[in-house]
């Protein structure tokens, strides 16, 4: 078969695995690396899942990888902090059947709380980096990445940007490659790694590094593209289509091999250019070595360590091109805003008015940060929100956190939440925990996980409970509330801040994205009862707005008839209506 289709560059991820004869795929779902596991379920060659967080499926990938079969794990670059601990240890141990990690970066932070650079992380673990410029390059380099990693013995990271994987290109479908499983051999020098046998693998991954940055110069996948050459430009990635596009005549050495670089084949090309320029997004790796051989070029002298290039960013950097372009029309801003009817809102209406700080964590309720409601306090990474409490307590004391709470998704609570509470327990902590259980990982585009009892393959399987499993820990006081119920939620939240001891709130509602179903019941403003007294607005509900005479009114487009504005009127304004 061979037929073109267009496919994002997160499809061409999960097409090149196919092909590859990938039997094993295990993942957290994180913007932007989301779609490759949800376009690797399509194949039913492959085992999918999703794992609790990324350390495990980085685990589940090595263990598929050293029984013999080709295995690949996907997380975005946060989550590559998470997998840090098994990945620096596989690079020791290498791989059996060919082991992929496709690492997602997020240059510009569209939906991250940092922008880290995963070439930083893979040359202090010592494991080699490609990087794809475009869709049909994402599908080819993840083949090629199994193929080195059975070659050379070891873990290969895929880097992919924001840019790449979010968007479309042209990419040929190939048939799939069907690898015979390796033989597993019991290797106790090789997989198992205590000092005696990792001092020896360390050598060898040394090695192993020399040797690829050779072999790296006669791969077709770094190529010098040369032109004029009085201006010479290395780049990878997502900015070699800027370079094409700034300077199409300038020469060009792309690479597709970012860690090891190819010394030999770089040297060459500078020697050839008359001034040379490196352009990469975020941090200057492949400036840095680059200069430490003694090569004169330019970097970061004049280009940005933050956000996302373009093609004016270096015609005005390079160029020196003042481009006389008619400013865009000024959008409408839209600041992120939790969804009309979502659960969170009632309960971060709850704790405003209780003026209850809360410490935060990484999903959609990080929005509680954001006006009117204002409620979240810190928000540091996924399962932080209950250690960072703990911390807090255990500086200033137990009465500091009387109006503290920490707020926690299901699936960030199954991430790395329990551990902390788990901590707080066993170092005798105090505290409220609320579990804001909506029945998905929302924020990422409604994935299940362990709570919702379903798989990423889509059976149905036992789900956790979390009062059990909370109780098991030892805590006495575990309390289920229904998030629209916000009289007796406000009740318990008074009760539970109160004690000497931990407990955890379950706030469940579904998140109103999940019901497909038509709107059936909405709200509506009586104007004749109606006080104007803007009661209703404090919780921030985008259905909601108010007119210049103060007035109100309730978008019939966009209410779905959660009842929190009801229940928030203190004069029976807002009535309950058939929608329309």
């Amino acid at each position: 078969m061979s037929d073109k289709v267009i496919m994002l560059g997160n499809e061409a991820i999960a097409r090149g695995a196919y092909e590859a004869g990938v039997k094993v795929s295990a993942a957290y779902p994180g913007t932007p690396s989301t779609e490759i596991s949800e376009n690797i379920v399509k194949y039913k060659e492959i085992y999918s899942e999703w794992s609790p967080n990324e350390k495990v499926a980085m685990e589940v990938a090595i263990g598929a990888s050293i029984s013999g079969v080709r295995a690949l794990a996907s997380m975005k670059h946060v989550g590559v902090n998470v997998a840090s601990d098994p990945l620096y240890t596989v690079s020791y141990i290498g791989a059996n059947g060919g082991l992929v990690l496709a690492a997602a970066d997020d240059p510009g932070l569209y939906s991250s709380q940092n922008e880290q650079d995963t070439r930083a992380v893979a040359r202090a673990a010592k494991v080699p980096v490609l990087e794809p410029s475009d869709s049909s390059e994402a599908k080819e380099f993840t083949k090629i990445a199994f193929e080195l990693s059975e070659r050379y013995d070891t873990p290969v990271i895929i880097r992919l940007t924001t840019r790449l994987s979010h968007s479309q290109g042209l990419v040929e479908l190939q048939d799939r490659n069907e690898i015979p499983d390796k033989p597993y051999v019991k290797d106790i020098a090789k997989n198992v790694m205590m000092p005696g046998n990792a001092v020896k693998r360390h050598l060898y991954v040394e090695d192993r590094e020399n040797k690829m940055a050779v072999d790296g110069c006669s791969m077709t996948i770094n190529k010098a593209e040369y032109n004029d050459k009085k201006i010479g430009i290395i780049t990878a990635g997502i900015p070699y289509q800027y370079v094409k596009e700034a300077l199409p005549e300038a020469s060009v050495l792309k690479l597709g091999m970012v860690n090891p670089l190819p010394r030999k084949l770089i040297e060459e090309f500078a020697a050839k250019v008359e001034t040379l320029y490196i352009v990469e997004e975020l941090d200057p790796i492949i400036e840095e070595q680059v200069k430490s051989w003694g090569i004169a070029a330019t970097g970061k002298e004049i280009f940005t360590v933050q956000g996302e290039y373009s093609a004016n960013l270096l015609r005005k950097a390079i160029l020196k091109q003042e481009l006389d372009i008619e400013p865009a029309a000024a959008a409408p801003m839209r600041p992120p805003i939790l969804c009309p009817g979502c659960p969170h809102r009632s309960t971060f209406h709850v704790l405003n008015k209780l003026k209850i700080h809360a410490a935060g964590d990484i999903g959609c309720y990080t929005l509680g940060a954001v006006a009117p409601l204002s409620v979240i306090d810190t928000t540091i990474c996924m399962g932080a929100s209950i250690s960072s409490l703990h911390g807090i307590e255990k500086a200033k004391g137990k009465e500091f956190i009387k109006d503290w709470v920490a707020v926690i998704g299901d699936s960030t609570f199954m991430h790395t939440g329990i551990n902390s509470l788990i901590n707080a327990v066993y170092n005798q902590g105090t505290g409220t925990t609320l579990i804001l259980d909506n029945s998905t990982t929302g924020m990422t585009g409604h994935q299940d996980n362990a709570v919702t009892g379903k798989t990423l393959m889509g059976e149905t399987v036992p789900a956790i409970d979390l009062t059990t499993l909370c109780k098991a820990l030892g805590i006495k006081n575990v309390i289920t509330v229904d998030a629209f119920d916000t009289a007796k939620l406000e009740a318990v939240i008074r009760e539970e801040v109160a004690r000497d001891e931990i407990s955890v709130v379950i706030v469940k509602a579904p998140c109103v994205l999940l019901d497909k179903k038509a709107v059936t019941t909405q709200y509506k403003i009586d104007t004749a009862v109606c006080t104007k007294c803007g009661m209703c607005m404090k919780p921030g509900c985008p259905a909601i707005t108010r007119k210049a005479d103060k007035s109100v009114l309730i978008n019939d487009t966009m209410c779905n008839g959660c009842g929190l504005c009801a229940q928030i009127c203190k004069f029976g304004a807002i009535k309950r209506i058939e929608a329309k």
